[in-house]
């Protein structure tokens, strides 16, 4: 059944009351038209519980803007969802391009810090988000007296003579509901193996996330990344108000899944919506991102918190293979990948969520 407008309703009854069923909801094409952003194709989900969801083809199938209630989840970079062909892949050329939204893709043979791996000069978290969806199909169809909608498509990243890698990636939510999805299957086509590395960059922010807000997240430990952010281990899960000079801090955790494997964590504002309060769940398999990362950055204007699974750390390839961590895929080898989002409308949600 889809629950809309205060209502429980199935296939028959909605189908009645409408011409299509995207007068409530559904997925839908366009371009960004000006500037950097030109010719970016999107695709966009709404679900009709107020939820929208922007994927940008252009863009590694990155998750751009994400709003419930025209209430932005996410932070939105000053460079904007930028073209592909902006790209600079040297050093931190990739913050040039980094257009935060919910969700950035990093990989998929390195991510984290700049580094020189074996010889080989490797610029910030990858060039993944910077590949062209191909093969893209967005489209809806009912199950029963349940509507989903779908954005697919793949991305290949490959070089002559290197890797040649596939990233086949689904993104789908439910009508009525407030929630989506994201599935990710990367692939090895080449003959050799390559090093194979995966972050999901999901950034939060203003007015989810403001000053009093918390990341609840069953965490056993948590290890500062270095002697800034140790000073700021006490209040690493409670965010401050935007501050002039902040600088960066990194929390490595480790993690508790639930019995089913997965990961479920919360970033929870009880003051949002005059004391509503209103959160954002992640969820994850844990199997396949055995490491979590915590990026506070509340400095003025650069207001965003990254919460971030991964098959990595931050610090870069040279040093994931220092640390013995680096992974690899063999040829014809392919691994999956699975994220929830949910939102959660108000603190009773919050808490029924943690039950």
């Amino acid at each position: 059944m889809v629950e809309l407008y205060g209502k429980h309703w199935s296939r028959q009854e909605l189908t009645r009351y409408t011409g299509q069923i995207d007068q409530l909801g559904g997925v839908s094409l366009g371009d960004l038209g000006d500037g950097r952003e030109r010719d970016v194709r999107t695709a966009t989900l709404d679900t009709g519980s107020g939820l929208s969801v922007q994927v940008l083809l252009d863009r590694g199938m990155d998750i751009g803007m994400v709003k419930f209630k025209g209430a932005p989840l996410t932070w939105r970079s000053p460079v904007g969802a930028a073209h592909p062909t902006y790209y600079e892949p040297t050093g931190t050329g990739w913050l040039r391009t980094f257009h935060a939204g919910m969700l950035v893709t990093c990989g998929l043979t390195s991510a984290g810090a700049v580094s020189v791996d074996e010889g080989e000069a490797l610029g910030l978290h990858g060039r993944i988000s910077t590949l062209p969806a191909e093969r893209v199909w967005a489209d809806g169809s009912w199950r029963d007296d349940t509507y989903e909608m779908w954005v697919r498509g793949m991305m290949r990243q490959a070089v002559l003579f290197g890797e040649n890698l596939t990233l086949t990636r689904r993104i789908w939510a439910n009508l009525g509901e407030s929630r989506f999805s994201v599935r990710d299957v990367v692939s090895n086509e080449g003959t050799v193996a390559v090093p194979h590395m995966m972050l999901y960059h999901c950034n939060y922010g203003f007015p989810l996330l403001a000053e009093g807000a918390e990341l609840i997240a069953p965490s056993t430990k948590v290890t500062p990344r270095d002697a800034v952010a140790a000073a700021g281990l006490a209040t690493h899960a409670t965010y401050e108000a935007p501050q002039d000079g902040y600088a960066e801090q990194c929390f490595y955790h480790d993690m508790q899944a639930d019995t089913d494997g997965m990961v479920k964590l919360v970033l929870a504002n009880h003051n949002l919506n005059q004391g509503q309060g209103m959160g954002l769940m992640m969820r994850y398999r844990q199997a396949e991102l055995p490491f979590f990362t915590q990026w506070k950055m509340v400095g003025a204007s650069t207001y965003i918190t990254g919460l971030e699974p991964g098959n990595c750390h931050v610090e870069g390839r040279a040093h994931e293979r220092e640390l013995g961590t680096l992974q690899y895929l063999e040829p014809g080898e392919s691994r999956e990948y699975l994220l929830e989002f949910t939102v959660l409308a108000d603190n009773a949600a919050i808490e029924q969520a943690l039950q």
